[in-house]
């Protein structure tokens, strides 16, 4: 089966995992997030054309407005953004790989009984574990927004709150977003345990393909996902205004 390019899941990126406001502005499409909701939510992209200078001002100028710094997404082939944004200060951050595999290949073997829940909204013990990944109200919020399909997934080991995550759909296309494991219950099977219960929920849904995006400095997280069989399938990458060290 063909698997999704990176194309292909910008606007499930956005759909799964959406802004408060998302609107187009000269040649940007802006993202209006919440302070803490992650870069996803906050970065601003190229819709056409060659930007300039002025261009990237007037972004900027909207960003700030909106209270958040000036961040933006390149994706492939965007290299002239990239140098244009090099030169005006801006660096690099959170190199990421899209991943992607079809449902049937990660719905295969069903978690062991009693390990993985589905459960919406989500339970405290799930927004705890949450906490401890650095996961906090303002990424739950963007979960809660999501108008798609979607659950959580709760795991659990030893009859102990262990893991959890979120998937959203999108189309046909599943997308995984915040996936946690406890620090104590790593290296049990928790991940592939949790990416295995969401991909059958996806095949519930008549989904063809499940999606996730990790950042190049998760090493475990891309070894578990290339273990399991995901092929990435794009890569894109932010640069921030080197002026500022704020956090979105």
């Amino acid at each position: 089966m063909t698997l999704p390019r990176a194309p292909d899941l910008y606007p499930v990126i956005d759909h799964t995992w959406p802004p408060v406001r998302l609107f187009d502005l000269g040649l940007w499409r802006l993202r209006e997030g919440r302070r803490g909701s992650g870069s996803r939510t906050c970065a601003a992209t190229l819709r056409e054309g060659n930007p300039t200078a002025a261009d990237l001002a007037e972004a900027e100028t909207a960003m700030r407005h909106m209270g958040q710094p000036p961040l933006f997404m390149i994706r492939e082939g965007e290299t002239a953004l990239d140098h244009l944004l090099e030169t005006e200060s801006y660096v690099l951050k959170d190199p990421v790989t899209l991943y992607a595999a079809p449902v049937d290949a990660i719905a295969t073997d069903a978690p062991p009984p009693i390990t993985c829940f589905e459960i919406w909204p989500p339970l405290a013990a799930q927004e705890e574990i949450w906490a401890q990944g650095g996961i906090g109200p303002e990424r739950l919020a963007v979960m809660h927004r999501a108008a798609t399909p979607k659950t959580t997934i709760f795991g659990r080991i030893d009859d102990r709150p262990a893991g959890t995550g979120f998937v959203a759909l999108d189309g046909r296309i599943a997308m995984v977003h915040a996936l946690e494991t406890r620090a104590e219950h790593r290296r049990r099977g928790m991940g592939r345990y949790m990416m295995q219960a969401m991909a059958f929920w996806a095949k519930a849904r008549d989904a063809t393909h499940i999606t996730l995006l990790v950042t190049g400095a998760n090493l475990p997280a891309n070894a578990l996902y290339a273990s399991m069989g995901f092929q990435p399938v794009g890569h894109y990458h932010y640069r921030i205004k080197k002026e500022t060290d704020e956090q979105t």
